[in-house]
């Protein structure tokens, strides 16, 4: 079974909406207890800062914010249908 690594990074992306603090008009910070792998792509993709750091979060940026919010209604909430 073949991977789709781009669901996994959407994925990924959407449920760091649910650890998001210390929101400010450049991004907002999110726990980064995921797969690395995919924590690399997203940053390859301009959605994070780079998780390679002592911090134990990331930073989403203005944009990764608004796409992670977005996937996770998408993905996970009863919203997504209407």
């Amino acid at each position: 079974m073949q991977p789709d690594n781009d669901k996994i990074d959407d994925a990924v992306l959407a449920l760091l909406a649910l650890n998001i603090h210390n929101e400010t008009e450049q991004g907002a910070r999110s726990w980064k207890g995921h797969d690395w792998d995919a924590l690399n792509r997203l940053h390859h993709k301009g959605w994070i800062s780079d998780p390679v750091n002592k911090a134990k979060s990331v930073i989403l940026t203005p944009e990764g914010l608004e796409r992670s919010r977005e996937l996770f209604k998408q993905l996970f909430t009863n919203e997504a249908a209407s």
